[in-house]
């Protein structure tokens, strides 16, 4: 489904990304792990569209992504939830989840997807012509996502959507991811939070200041030293 190969991306003179190569297959959900400053970010931004490689190539089945505005991506089936949310504060959660459906002009399947929404997100339905402003951290994270998935994408890109978040709400979010990817759609995860993200994970990639160092299940991860000893404060 999605093939990253031997990907560049630079800040001026700054090597962010080093050439990394992974693949995220039709129905996995497969994560990012590391530190601040790996480069996890850049290279959501790099697959989206947000930032321009410097060389190497992302295909999304079998069409090069890196040429193509935002905008195309989108429309090809990949969506992306943000670090920090931004949701559009000073319109409505409804207006927000109509946004996310920017790319569409199908308005039933757009009032049903909607709907879907609602309906694994049942405080945004309370919450509907609520400021999205007005909304907790947790809520927003949650229009967040309920805002990507009106896009109808295959593969949805999430980026920290635990951070800042209560134990509690990490582990509503994290249900909720895996409620997504069981209805059918493909999911990258970039998340700080390793131990939950590996537990979820049918592979992981660990990335370390622009490289990826080891790969394998999130099983074999969640049980490897060096990851534990980094990552999971083993």
């Amino acid at each position: 489904m999605l093939k990253i190969t031997d990907l560049k991306v630079s800040y001026g003179m700054i090597e962010a990304i080093k050439g990394i190569s992974f693949e995220v297959n039709d129905g996995e959900i497969v994560t990012l792990i590391g530190a601040n400053g790996a480069g996890k970010t850049t290279t959501m931004h790099a697959i989206s569209g947000l930032l321009k490689p410097r060389a190497g190539s992302i295909e999304l089945d079998g069409q090069e992504l890196t040429k193509l505005a935002p905008h195309k991506i989108v429309s090809m089936g990949l969506a992306q939830v943000p670090e920090g949310r931004r949701v559009f504060a000073q319109q409505t959660v409804e207006e927000n989840l109509t946004l996310g459906a920017y790319t569409r002009k199908d308005k039933p399947g757009i009032a049903a997807d909607m709907e879907e929404v609602f309906a694994l997100f049942p405080r945004l339905k309370e919450r509907r012509r609520q400021m999205a402003g007005t909304l907790s951290g947790g809520e927003q994270q949650m229009l967040a996502m309920g805002r990507a998935l009106m896009a109808k994408p295959s593969i949805l890109l999430m980026d920290e959507p635990s951070m800042g978040l209560s134990p509690l709400l990490v582990s509503e979010i994290f249900h909720i991811i895996e409620e997504i990817n069981s209805k059918g759609t493909t999911i990258l995860l970039v998340e700080q939070n390793a131990k939950r993200a590996l537990a979820i994970a049918d592979r992981a990639y660990v990335l370390e200041t622009g490289l990826i160092t080891l790969a394998g299940t999130g099983e074999e991860l969640a049980n490897d030293e060096r990851v534990k000893k980094a990552y999971l404060g083993g």
